[in-house]
């Protein structure tokens, strides 16, 4: 799994800065007062082959004991807790303060592998500028220039060195016929509930398996004959309480078991709705291609009019989720649960489908028949054939002459019609369009 990183410091020193470099995004929103970050935020890096988790962080106050910075300090000691390595960042202009002191010792006090980095150095070249930053006791201080990307190869090399990542990522060798599953939610929307249902079925066999580093847990069963190995995001034990009903999660773990798996099943609440979280867990699935099935928890719980607010709500919120299958369960009284299963396999299958170049570009010619792309000035888009260019999830890749004009809605529209030959329930579905090169464009 990939190793996680938490940037902490006080207000305006500059990690949501750090942070952009590191996941060479923008999206951390970055200015000139402090305060601007408050919850955590999370973004994907990479250093050559190794990739890594970047957790952004608001002003630390260790000390703090109301109002928000108290709930900002709660999110920075979550993000610790999630990180393997903590970057403590400091700003080298302003110099040492006592709050630098605080945090120094909260970190100090864990033990956790950190980096001391002092930001804002840009011109600063003499060792003896940082001479103060040695009272923190973290070791030697790492001098940085965010705002202009100096010092950031070095930085991210610091702090993966102490976890030893192998030279090359290890590639486990994989069964296709098991179907790694995630179930992914918000925290108390029964996770742990159903997965304590399914284990104690007759039909159901599990047993315990130690996962791979940082001790993340799988638990391989098997369901009517069809082997699953399901990754772990609802904090299960080892040992005796190995299924204990424990609802607290790591957002890191979840990020990484989409990421491991096949199929995540995303579990939400009746009762609570469709929430910003929600729709921030349904978007890391679509990013990372996953098939999906929604399952809709405690919905024995709620009347008739929540039921029929949340539908719309998941019609507005998640609607880029329109090709998942929805179930309604109960997972405290077993209710529904068959019909899920049977969408996890059938989302597995279209995620995996194979579809044949004949009939990818009948299908094409048929669809442009039935209706041409929109023209573009004199120009109007050819698509003259199609192939498929990878699985889990599926590409489709359409070549042709002026395909830079297709329009959205066009490929929405293809979509529909390759959706509907190849019955793909509960993947995404990708269309690429490659336009060829006139071979005369640069003959006189």
């Amino acid at each position: 799994m990939k190793p996680v990183i938490a940037l902490v410091g006080r207000p305006n020193v500059g990690k949501s800065t750090i942070f952009n470099r590191l996941t060479k995004t923008r999206d951390a929103i970055v200015a000139d007062f402090a305060g601007l970050t408050r919850d955590r935020h999370y973004g994907n890096g990479s250093l050559g082959v190794h990739e890594y988790i970047v957790i952004d962080t608001g002003g630390f106050e260790p000390d703090a004991t109301s109002g928000i910075y108290k709930e900002m300090a709660k999110q920075t000691r979550q993000a610790v807790a999630e990180s393997d390595v903590v970057i403590f960042v400091v700003d080298a202009r302003a110099g040492i303060s006592a709050q630098d002191h605080d945090i120094a010792k909260y970190l100090r006090k864990l033990g956790k592998p950190t980096v001391l980095t002092a930001n804002k150095a840009e011109g600063m070249t003499q060792d003896f500028q940082f001479s103060e930053f040695f009272e923190l006791g973290l070791g030697q201080v790492l001098p940085v220039a965010a705002s202009h990307g100096q010092g950031m190869r070095t930085l991210v090399e610091l702090a993966l060195a102490p976890l030893n990542l192998p030279e090359e990522p290890e590639i486990e060798p994989q069964d296709p016929s098991i179907i790694k599953l995630a179930v992914a939610g918000r925290p108390n929307v029964g996770k742990s509930t159903l997965i304590n249902t399914w284990l104690g079925e007759e039909r159901l066999v599990a047993f315990d398996l130690p996962g791979t580093t940082r001790d993340a847990i799988s638990v391989p069963f098997e369901h009517h004959g069809q082997k699953f190995e399901l990754i772990d995001t609802a904090g299960l034990r080892r040992k005796g309480k190995v299924f204990e009903a424990i609802e607290k999660f790591s957002v890191v773990k979840t990020l990484q078991a989409i990421e491991n798996s096949n199929v995540v099943l995303l579990l939400l609440d009746a009762t609570q709705g469709v929430t910003d979280q929600d729709a921030h867990i349904a978007g890391y699935i679509l990013e990372n291609g996953r098939a999906v099935v929604l399952a809709i928890n405690k919905w024995d719980a709620v009347d008739s009019y929540q039921r029929e607010m949340l539908e719309r709500s998941i019609e507005t919120r998640l609607g880029f989720l329109k090709f998942a299958a929805i179930h309604h369960i109960s997972a405290i009284k077993r209710q529904g649960l068959g019909p899920v299963w049977k969408s996890i396999i059938q989302a597995h299958a279209s995620a995996n489908r194979k579809m044949s170049t004949p009939v990818l570009t009948r299908l094409l010619l048929e669809a442009v028949q039935f209706q041409q792309p929109q023209r573009s000035g004199v120009f109007r888009p050819k698509l003259r054939y199609a192939h498929q260019g990878g699985m889990n999830p599926p590409i489709i890749i359409i070549h042709g002459n002026s395909l830079e004009h297709v329009t959205e809605s066009y490929k929405r529209y293809l979509e529909g019609r390759f959706r509907k030959e190849f019955d793909l329930v509960g993947t995404p579905l990708r269309i690429q369009l490659k336009t060829s090169e006139n071979p005369f464009k640069n003959k006189e």
